[in-house]
């Protein structure tokens, strides 16, 4: 075996070679250009011809062949002796018994090139690569190396997957693969991983706003190297300014003749009542609707507001279609409430959770409870069949009946003391009484008990950035009232330092305090004492079943005074206390479907 330079044009072909099928011709240019670039790196083998003073390439076809496309005069050759079978085993051994490069070390490797000074324009020509792809590749080879060397064990993610996690900060990377890193041996589940680092991207081909309100909004862009070449895949995971954006550009565009307006859950736009959408070629007295898509792209749709006859004068023409037949028509943009839809579920769920922390541990006297009951049990959440008239059968819901069968003895009769009594109707009262906006709704009972019992003070720190983007910049700005923080220009910077300032502080915005509207009470109490008076079945006057009148309607001498006016008191405040201490000793009797038992949400039985 020798090292010899020869011209590759003196070269002949192994009529016994294993590669018989032409080479394709994607992968015969990136053997070119990497001979252009550095060269034959590795010399072909030949051997002597037999019966002739040439020499017959063994390895290296390809090789040769692009060193002449390059122009080379001169390649470096291994000379070997000639095998029997004419170097047909060596050349199958020599195309078979080769590993491809693992696609982590070829990332790896491309940003090692970079360190070593090589450009990024320098490696596509060399790999005959496009500069966006050697992009990707150094992309996807600052994926965090914990993954990386997951990768190269051949649990390899889609490219989708890969995409959503290269583009993800490094940092969120890492606690998502903490949290989801497979066990040895197992494959990674990238769905969970991708789960936990996909954002929500909006891309600069969707906006209609220009460089300065990009800069005024301070949005940056970043590019999708795994887009498609010819579009512009730029895009920003900051949702909210590039919305605000384009509301500010929709403002600033708005036709003559036009609304800004909502979309619907299906994503179409929602039009002035009565709105005739036009789908055709708009008329001079068509208006046009402006709104945004899921996309948060800028949308248009022309309707036609139908004709309104004018009795005394004639309309203003400077209202909208007020020249072409649609006067007195005013279509104007919705005002953003000062609580979205979001903000009122949030609350909804804040005053459920305080009212419930309030009713398991916030001094009750028994009176209250025995009011707060009946609130409860006149929730709009709440549904009895009480099995009168049109029923033979008991209906109840298992949430309370686990309460219930505290108050049996082994007799099956009531056997229970005042203290159990306390704690059951505590526990009745949780599961009874809501202020979420969803079914579960007790109305506006849920808002007169929580007043009662002071839930007001268990409420939680709502100066967080989840709360506060649900308020309006009215509402936000007036949030800032007696506190140091000044309103800024943007939304966004008045939210920071609002969440900054209540970081150690506890904010409750006024819309979530239980006491409820004087109007909205007045209301509820007028419309249900009309309903009491329509019931002719229910007692008016006198205390319920007779306790103080006799059968004949006589006053009953055997009932003193006392056992009607007093409540039941305990001797001691103490006793009441040790209420809590006793559901220890209950029963199991209670449990049910529920996933989380009162007492040890709310921390009952250890008070």
């Amino acid at each position: 075996m020798q090292l010899m330079k020869v011209d590759p044009r003196a070269l002949k072909d192994n009529p016994d070679n294993t590669r018989q099928s032409k080479s394709t011709p994607q992968a015969d240019a990136l053997l070119l250009a990497t001979i252009k670039a550095v060269g034959v790196i590795q010399p072909p083998v030949i051997f002597a011809e037999a019966g002739g003073n040439g020499y017959v390439i063994e390895a290296g076809h390809r090789r040769t062949r692009m060193a002449i496309a390059a122009g080379i005069e001169e390649i470096d050759v291994i000379v070997v002796e000639a095998a029997n079978d004419n170097g047909a085993m060596r050349s199958m051994i020599e195309n078979i018994a080769r590993e491809p490069l693992n696609p982590v070390d070829q990332w790896r490797g491309i940003e090692r090139l970079v360190a070593l000074g090589w450009t990024e324009e320098a490696i596509a020509i060399a790999l005959a690569l496009a500069v966006r792809q050697i992009r990707k590749l150094r992309l996807l080879a600052n994926v965090l190396p914990a993954m990386l060397d997951h990768m190269a064990k051949g649990d390899m993610p889609s490219e989708q997957q890969l995409r959503t996690i290269a583009a993800a900060p490094h940092d969120e990377q890492k606690e998502v693969w903490k949290a989801q890193k497979p066990k040895k041996g197992d494959t990674a589940a990238w769905w969970a991983i991708t789960n936990g680092l996909v954002k929500t991207r909006m891309f600069a081909r969707d906006a209609s706003f220009g460089d300065d309100l990009r800069q005024a909004y301070g949005i940056e862009w970043a590019e999708d190297l795994f887009g498609p070449a010819d579009e512009d895949n730029r895009y920003t995971t900051n949702v909210e300014a590039f919305l605000g954006a384009q509301q500010e550009w929709m403002s600033s565009n708005l036709p003559k003749k036009g609304a800004i307006v909502e979309v619907s859950n299906f994503g179409q736009p929602q039009l002035p009542p009565k709105a005739e959408r036009v789908y055709g070629k708009p008329g001079k007295g068509d208006c046009t609707a402006m709104y945004l898509d899921r996309d948060g792209k800028v949308q248009t749709a022309h309707f036609r507001m139908p004709e309104v006859r004018q009795v005394k004068g004639k309309a203003d023409p400077t209202a909208l279609g007020g020249e072409d037949g649609n006067e007195g028509i005013d279509v104007a943009a919705k005002t953003r409430p000062d609580v979205t839809r979001n903000g009122v579920d949030m609350i909804g769920d804040f005053r459920t959770d305080a009212l419930h922390e309030a009713l398991a541990r916030a001094p009750i006297e028994d009176d209250t409870l025995m009011a707060l009951l009946v609130l409860a049990f006149a929730g709009q959440n709440v549904s009895v069949d009480s099995g009168s008239e049109t029923s033979n059968h008991l209906y109840g819901s298992r949430r309370f009946a686990r309460h219930a069968v505290r108050l049996i003895g082994e007799s099956g009769k009531l056997e229970f003391d005042m203290d159990a009594l306390r704690v059951v109707a505590r526990l009745t009262l949780i599961d009874a009484l809501s202020a979420r906006t969803n079914r579960t709704d007790s109305g506006i009972v849920v808002r007169i008990a929580g007043d009662a019992v002071g839930a007001d003070a268990y409420l939680p720190n709502m100066g967080t950035e989840e709360f506060l983007a649900c308020l309006s910049r009215p509402a936000l700005e007036a949030s800032c009232g007696g506190t140091s923080v000044a309103p800024r220009p943007r939304v966004r910077d008045t939210r920071a330092a609002l969440v900054e300032h209540f970081k150690d502080e506890r904010f409750v915005h006024s819309a979530a305090l239980f006491p409820p509207d004087d109007a909205k009470l007045a209301e509820w109490l007028v419309k249900n004492m009309e309903h009491d008076s329509e019931d002719d079945d229910a007692p008016v006057d006198g205390p319920i079943g007779g306790i103080e009148n006799g059968a004949d309607g006589e006053s009953d001498p055997s009932i003193e005074d006392d056992a009607v006016d007093k409540p039941h008191v305990p001797e001691a405040q103490d006793d009441r206390n040790a209420a809590d201490a006793d559901l220890e000793d209950l029963d199991d009797a209670d449990a049910d479907t529920s996933t989380e038992d009162p007492e040890t949400a709310y921390g009952i039985a250890a008070e």
